[in-house]
């Protein structure tokens, strides 16, 4: 893959992930102009979340099915429409339908990643990845500064509006631009695809990998979600604007950590993994420091988020390398831990912060990512075969679906006689 179509992948991951996240810094404005009281207001990112995580379990197995260049297109465009429904709702009940449909078919962040490693040479995979990847972490973290500086401007519909016309002009070059692919044997039907999702759950590989990213989430949520709050309190007592130019310090460190993809690919994700998790605990120290220092701050920032996608991207080349066969499926399936350990970090870092100040927040993230510390040791002896190796020398398929291909083979050729 080249480089051009490497960074349109990583734009349709940060203008779909950006759709999501696009409410937080204008929660306010938004929710007095649709007449919502401030009780409800949390409801408008919550609406996108709640959509995204059906999105994961039943929109993400059908790039299992179907020709995913096109599907990204589909997603993107359903994306559009509903960022126009929320940029021209009148009332709150058509904002929060357009909301819903966006965080539904965002889920075109895991599709597009799946696309990237299924048509990427094997030992590309890892740094294909790595970048697409790094488009999601951009949107997050960007859409607090762009959000901001547009809704001041023109009002925050205007954001809605711009992201409706980007997804719309992304789905049109993903189809002019972007190849389809060519997937060797039959295609898995929907139902199978769906079923396949719990089977994974089943599995020590991708039940380690998923608990590692749960407790990194965790840690990240816990920072992004609770960081505004003590620098608005005394003594920095900053703006909105100017708490959102922390994101730039965030963009630093993710876009550093694409790094890790080729890592990946030299048959290093494993031990990056264990090595990242180590840093992300030390820049807990270093960002508990906030009270006396912003530089320190930053740094920490820095060194948090690229902790955190050196292991995000180590994760999903393990996980697309077992699973060779079913890679939207388990990307999808992989992101159900990043929902909840979001989740998780996002409503712990403020009750913390309440009761024991940003100390008692910083001990939680560093707690967190001592969690998935600990998973990663304790699965550190027990990697299977193949996991940690070059993509090309990864180990075959599970040898029970094997069996299972054959014996619908065998049962097609009886079918052929008996007629």
């Amino acid at each position: 893959m080249d480089a051009w179509r490497r960074l349109l992948l990583a734009v349709v991951c940060g203008v779909a992930v950006a759709s999501i996240y696009a409410a937080q810094p204008v929660l306010e404005p938004m929710g007095h102009d649709l007449g919502l009281s401030a009780q409800f207001t949390g409801w408008i990112v919550a609406t996108g979340q709640f959509g995204y995580l059906a999105g994961l379990l039943l929109l993400v197995p059908l790039g299992d099915v179907v020709d995913r260049r096109r599907l990204i297109a589909v997603h993107l465009a359903v994306t559009a429409a509903g960022m126009l429904m929320t940029a021209l709702a009148s009332a709150a009940w058509v904002a929060f339908a357009g909301l819903a449909a966006a965080g539904v078919f965002a889920v075109v962040v895991q599709t597009t990643v799946a696309y990237a490693a299924s048509v990427s040479l094997p030992d590309e995979r890892g740094r294909n990845i790595g970048v697409v990847t790094s488009g999601v972490v951009v949107g997050i973290l960007g859409a607090r500064v762009a959000t901001g500086t547009l809704a001041e401007v023109w009002g925050w519909r205007s954001v809605y509006a711009v992201l409706a016309v980007l997804s719309l002009g992304l789905a049109l070059l993903v189809l002019a631009v972007l190849p389809s692919e060519e997937r060797p044997g039959r295609p898995t039907g929907y139902g199978r695809a769906v079923a396949s999702v719990g089977q994974l759950f089943g599995q020590r590989l991708f039940l380690t990998r998923g608990l590692i990213a749960f407790f990194l989430f965790a840690s990240f949520g816990t920072l992004w979600s609770g960081v505004s709050l003590p620098l608005a309190d005394d003594p920095w007592q900053l703006s909105e604007s100017q708490i959102g130019l922390f994101g730039i310090a965030g963009l630093a460190g993710a876009l550093g950590a694409a790094r890790a993809g080729r890592w990946a690919d030299a048959g290093r994700a494993v031990p990056v993994t264990g090595a990242a998790l180590g840093l992300l605990i030390l820049s807990w120290a270093v960002i508990g420091q906030l009270p006396w220092s912003l530089w320190l701050l930053a740094i920490g920032i820095v060194l948090l988020d690229f902790a955190v996608q050196a292991v995000h991207v180590s994760n999903q080349h393990l996980l697309t390398t077992a699973h060779p066969d079913r890679i939207s499926g388990v990307i999808g399936s992989y992101m159900v831990f990043y929902s909840l350990g979001s989740a998780l970090g996002a409503a712990a870092t403020t009750a913390v912060f309440s009761a024991w100040g940003w100390t008692g927040s910083s001990v939680l993230g560093a707690a967190f990512a001592a969690c998935g510390l600990v998973v990663w040791a304790l699965d550190r002896r027990r990697v299977p075969e193949g996991a940690g190796l070059r993509p090309r020398d990864a180990v075959a398929p599970p040898a029970r679906e094997d069996a299972e291909d054959a014996e619908d083979a065998a049962d097609a050729d009886r079918a052929g006689q008996a007629r």
